[in-house]
């Protein structure tokens, strides 16, 4: 599904992707997607990632051991050795307890080298905290990884302009480099944004299979859906497949406004409901 949001990064990806390919020396450029949770900032990267790989691999269909883009998230207290040994495991490089930090890193470098990587994701960068000895080394290896592989990193994280990743010297040295781009919930005041939103619903309502499934149900409900999400992907989601899986398990196969509101989303999205939204 094709947001205003995804269709920003792919933009800036693209330019940066001919930027950083021909670029000499180490310091290539990166974007950073931020916004807040559940709107639809992991999906939007695995989505281009896929778009891309599948237009790498059209590209050079000789080709069969090419890996055009690489995905990792950020452990919790992460350290450089936990953060490389994600990539090692993305990349299926056995690591033994033996092997130190830069025996995993020469290999994760030597696959990704090998392989022809030219997009690197990491995910959950938020968790990375400059301020400490641990989060600032973790951020150095990170950024040492940027430097050895030719591939433009996209990191993406819950409102990283607000967290320690980018405070001091080394935060700087991010900042300096990547540009960020905001990913939020989709807003309905004006006519174009009311029709994006309808159009989105309505995407997601031509990829029901539900037999009974009346088709224009849920554009005609829009209103009602971005009221119930605050026009967050990931409760817009919910709500439709919770509803779906409803009205299979009941037996109607299709989704009514009631099955709607029988469904419970997640609090961030009940605190957003103004009294009378279940209704309205």
């Amino acid at each position: 599904m094709t947001t205003p949001s995804m269709k920003k990064v792919s933009l800036q990806l693209r330019r940066l992707l001919v930027l950083n390919r021909r670029q000499q020396g180490t310091a290539r450029r990166g974007l950073i997607v931020s916004g807040p949770p559940t709107t639809g900032k992991t999906t939007t990267l695995m989505e281009l990632g896929r778009i891309f790989e599948h237009t790498d691999r059209r590209r050079h269909p000789c080709l069969k051991d090419r890996l055009p883009v690489a995905f990792v998230s950020v452990p919790p207290s992460a350290t450089p050795k936990m953060l490389v040994s994600e990539f090692a495991r993305f990349l299926e490089i056995p690591v033994h307890a033996r092997m130190n930090q830069a025996q995993i890193t020469d290999a994760v470098c030597h696959v990704l080298a090998e392989k022809a990587t030219q997009l690197v994701f990491v995910d959950d960068v938020h968790l990375l905290n400059t301020r400490t000895r641990t989060g600032a080394e973790t951020a150095d290896q990170m950024k040492h990884l940027g430097e050895r592989i030719a591939a433009t990193f996209v990191y993406a994280g819950v409102d990283v302009e607000h967290s320690p990743l980018l405070t001091g010297p080394r935060g700087a040295q991010i900042a300096g480099r990547f540009t960020l781009l905001r990913h939020t919930a989709l807003p309905y005041g004006t006519d174009e944004q009311r029709q994006t939103w309808r159009d989105l619903v309505g995407d997601m309502e031509v990829a029901l299979r539900l037999r009974h499934h009346r088709p224009g149900t849920l554009e005609r409900h829009a209103e009602y859906l971005h009221r119930r999400t605050a026009g967050v992907m990931g409760s817009l989601s919910h709500l439709i497949r919770a509803a779906a899986l409803a009205s299979i398990e009941e037996g109607s196969q299709r989704i009514t406004k009631k099955l709607l509101a029988d469904v419970h989303l997640d609090v961030r999205a009940q605190e957003r409901q103004r009294p009378g939204d279940l209704s309205a």
